[in-house]
């Protein structure tokens, strides 16, 4: 990286913020405002990055054909719409770049994030696989499935994926969509809202030891026993045509901001919250395919705990993040990194950051509360990474100019959940999400 390669940050907030610098030649330097309380950020580039065409070790995950094969079905299930793109105008003018959208995902089909569009569509490819196998027949489609043309074999069939949550609950709902069973593994701390929230959709919930990790194992090692459909949102390389599915899924969430914005105006960033990749992949495979050799940046940000993108891409090769994985934002404490996304994420990638949980809590309420002038919002823990990673950058120089964010850059942030669980979203804010937004409540009286 020319003059910093790394950056180690302590942030308190928007207004008032605490940094400590360590360049490339590991001296020091520290900015102090008048804030006494703060959390910290660490921020590297990218030594795999490469600018480069979309090529055919990208195509093999993500292509057009796929994608708008998975476009068109999705677009035709019962209560699809595109979600809000928002403008956060006032956001945008307290960090000093020309725009910040913020895609909100948080009423996504009723369940509170984008997971259903990868989740449910890789549950009907599957079981228009297995139908294939059982009938021999090759023209069945998703709508023979939804018709109940296929209902009693579609009934006798069991998908099962790992989750800390929504990709779960997305599998459960799809699996409700197209009438087959269920079961979801868990690992030990996903929330008991959470798990309700999934068998609520008719799921079988096991609570499986240790991590997300561990439950991943654990589901796809039960599909090998059983004869299930693994629907998993992660590969080991070993699975691959479900997690492509899923991608294929969470790509218009992409498109849908792309034919939201003219073609003039795509953005010049993109902060993205990792987890295992999925879902960063997705999006900055789709922007990529677009945007040709414009190159838009793309921002890994992740919980410091669970930060395997950071930690891989440093290594220029993927590793494993063990201990304690455990955040506040569940949906990213993951320790190993897919597979599947490593292709795009590795040259595509500009940098990657970590924040700490309690950014997390700070951001949620930030948007909540309106407090910079935007309309109040809701987002859930693991919406906001992307947003708190961004706030960071924004408040130093030395990360704005090794990201390039400057007065004209147009910020796009992914609000992937909204209160997933509503239970644990007050307990974090200490508001009610349900009156968020809505004229003459106080969302903070219980």
């Amino acid at each position: 990286m020319p003059g910093l390669e790394h950056l180690q940050c302590h942030v308190a907030g928007i207004s008032g913020l605490i940094f400590t610098l360590t360049s490339a030649m590991g001296s020091p330097v520290t900015k102090v405002s008048t804030s006494e309380s703060g959390y910290g950020f660490a921020l590297a580039q990218n030594r795999l990055y490469r600018n480069v065409p979309y090529g055919p070790e990208q195509k093999a995950i993500l292509d057009e054909q796929a994608f708008q094969q998975a476009a068109g079905i999705i677009r035709s299930w019962p209560g699809y719409k595109p979600t809000l793109l928002r403008d956060l105008s006032f956001l945008a003018q307290d960090t000093g770049v020309a725009q910040v959208l913020y895609k909100d995902e948080s009423e996504r089909f009723g369940l509170s994030s984008f997971k259903p569009l990868g989740g449910a569509y890789a549950v009907v490819r599957a079981l228009i696989s297995g139908l294939k196998q059982a009938t021999g027949k090759e023209n069945i489609e998703p709508q023979d499935i939804l018709d109940g043309r296929y209902k009693e074999r579609v009934s006798g069939m069991t998908v099962t994926a790992a989750t800390d949550g929504n990709h779960g609950r997305s599998v459960a709902w799809g699996a409700s969509l197209f009438g087959c069973r269920c079961v979801i593994f868990i690992h030990e701390t996903v929330s008991p809202g959470r798990e309700r929230a999934i068998a609520r959709l008719g799921a079988e919930v096991r609570r499986n030891p240790g991590t997300y990790d561990d439950a991943v194992r654990k589901a796809s090692a039960m599909a090998r026993d059983m004869g299930w459909y693994p629907i998993p949102d992660t590969s080991d390389g070993v699975e691959t045509e479900a997690p492509k599915n899923v991608m294929r899924g969470y790509a218009l969430m992409a498109q849908e901001v792309i034919d939201s914005i003219p073609p003039h105006s795509l953005p010049t960033h993109i902060f993205l919250q990792a987890g295992v990749g999925g879902m960063a992949a997705a999006v900055a495979a789709q922007f990529w395919r677009r945007a040709g050799a414009k190159r838009i940046k793309v921002v890994l940000v992740e919980p410091e705990q669970a930060a395997c993108w950071y930690h891989s891409l440093e290594a220029g090769k993927p590793v494993d993040v063990r201990g304690e994985l455990d955040s506040v934002m569940a949906g990213l404490a993951c320790g190993e990194v897919s597979m599947l996304a490593w292709p795009i994420l590795a040259p595509v990638t500009s940098a990657m950051m970590t924040v700490e949980d309690a950014a997390a809590v700070d951001c949620m309420g930030l948007l909540a509360e309106g407090r910079l002038g935007d309309a109040p919002m809701v987002a859930g823990e693991s919406a906001v990474a992307g947003l708190a990673g961004f706030l960071a950058a924004a408040a130093d120089n030395g990360a704005r100019k090794t990201l390039g964010i400057d007065a004209d850059s147009r910020i796009l942030l992914f609000g992937t959940e909204g209160a997933s669980d509503p239970e644990t979203y007050t307990a974090l804010t200490g508001l009610r999400p349900e009156a968020i937004g809505k004229a003459g409540e106080n969302p903070s009286e219980r």
